[in-house]
């Protein structure tokens, strides 16, 4: 795990699409989601109903990671404390197509949007990890849990 100032950047850029991202999808499923509601159909609204569990799950995992990287580079915590399983990226639960074809169209944007951004954290997640920190960190790290 490494964090350069390239990937900061793109952290920092997916971290403010994140929230504006998080902010929309709680404008939109606490208030017009609740009007259109109404006029789908029981299943719809059920299935509805979790797939904006899902995007909102998917969210709090970009946003939480990001956070754990921002405390990473404010030297809050160590890179590879990054690597505990709560403290890495979590899964993104798979949209239901079924259920997508019942939704009102914003939710899908919504939905494909959040699909996105977790593609994005995962990609840099993944490009992190392929970097790996080089031979001068690797005896920083060392000689900081020696002494």
């Amino acid at each position: 795990m490494i964090s350069d100032p390239i990937h900061r950047r793109l952290r920092d850029s997916l971290y403010q699409d994140a929230m504006l991202l998080a902010d929309e999808a709680r404008a939109y499923f606490d208030d017009a989601l609740r009007r259109e509601a109404f006029d789908l159909d029981p299943l719809a609204r059920v299935q509805t109903s979790c797939e904006s569990l899902k995007v909102t799950t998917r969210l709090l995992h970009v946003v939480a990671w990001l956070l754990h990287w921002r405390a990473v580079d404010a030297g809050e915590i160590a890179p590879l404390e990054l690597r505990l399983p709560a403290r890495g990226l979590g899964s993104s639960p798979a949209c239901s197509k079924e259920a997508l074809a019942l939704m009102p169209e914003r939710a899908r944007e919504l939905a494909a949007a959040s699909l996105d951004l977790h593609r994005r954290a995962v990609m840099l997640d993944e490009a992190a990890e392929a970097i790996g920190p080089g031979p001068a960190r690797l005896i920083q790290e060392r000689l900081a849990r020696e002494f």
